[in-house]
Formats: C-alpha cells, structure tokens, sequence
C-alpha cells in the first residue's frame, strides 16, 4: 500500500514537438507499442530544442522499409539515431549495419522475460558494428536522449550550454532535497 503523500502519476499530454528545424536525433522503434516508453526520449530531446524524426519500423516485419530508413539517416541530415526494440531486439543492430552515425540501443521490456532478452541481444553485437546499448525501457529512453543531447554539443555551443544548466539542475535538486 501507498502511502497516502505518493505522488499519483499523471498521463501525459499528447506529444505535441515545439522544436523547429532540421531533425538531428532519429529515434526509431520496432513497434508502436513502444511509443509510450520513448516518447520520454522526444520529449527531452525536444526540451533541449532538438527535432527529432519519429518512425515505427520492425527490422523483421519492415525490413526493407527500415534498411531504406536507415541508410538514407545520414542524408536527411540525422546525427544520431535511437533505436528501441524488444525480444530479438534485432533494429539497433540493422540500424548500425546500414550507417555509420552513433546508434543508442534502448531494449523494451517483454512480456517473457522482462526486457533482458532483449538487452543481452542489443550488447552481444560482433566487433566492428557498435550499438552503445542503454538500461531496458524508460530509463534508458532517457538516457539515450541525454547520450544523444551529449553527442550533439560536442559541435554545438548552445546545446552544450543547455545540457550543462540541465547536469546543474539536477544536481540543485538533489541538493536542495529534504528528507522526512
């Protein structure tokens, strides 16, 4: 039981992108039911004014859709690509064969076996075709947005800012934190 000062969790708004401009972050996944896990993703990414080009594509129902989507990332102006999947958890993986930008890894939880299948698929990748592989659904969607936030202000003086005040937010936070 709760007690009774839990805070309730609310259901998001619909994601609705403020961030304008070219899209810099693909995040792909390999199914729509993997949508409410990585919407955390596009709305950090979009905190930080970064667009992000959002597709449903599943390396073994799609896969020439997603070899097509992967392979042209790179000319549509992509820099980075987060790639979710559950159980086989084969689409970072097509994602990383197909282009040579970074690719995040964020492996969904399954019904089976909770998401380590599709962890131990995603960081079982041969020599040679890196995934940087995340913690299994909404923390590693998080985190790969922030990866991702990290990648991008290696060139770019205003996203490195932002992700700057970001780190010093939370750090405040926890800082200021009272304990009952």
């Amino acid at each position: 039981m709760q007690p009774s000062s839990a805070v309730s969790e609310k259901t998001p708004a619909p994601f609705t992108p403020t961030a304008t401009g070219k899209p810099l972050v693909g995040i792909v996944m390999g199914s729509t039911s993997d949508w409410p896990v990585m919407e955390a993703a596009a709305r950090l990414l979009d905190e930080f004014g970064i667009a992000t080009e959002r597709r449903a594509l599943s390396a073994h129902r799609t896969p020439d859709a997603a070899l097509e989507w992967g392979r042209g990332a790179g000319q549509r102006g992509l820099k980075v690509i987060i790639a979710a999947a559950g159980g086989a958890a084969h689409l970072a993986g097509v994602m990383a064969a197909v282009t040579p930008l970074p690719v995040l890894g964020v492996p969904m939880e399954s019904a089976s076996l909770k998401g380590l299948d599709s962890l131990l698929s995603m960081v079982q990748m041969p020599g040679g075709i890196p995934v940087a592989t995340f913690s299994i659904g909404k923390p590693g969607a998080i985190n790969s947005a922030l990866f991702a936030v990290a990648i991008l202000a290696q060139g770019d003086e205003r996203i490195r800012k932002a992700l700057d005040d970001y780190r010093a937010a939370q750090s405040k936070k926890v800082l200021e934190a009272k304990l009952p």
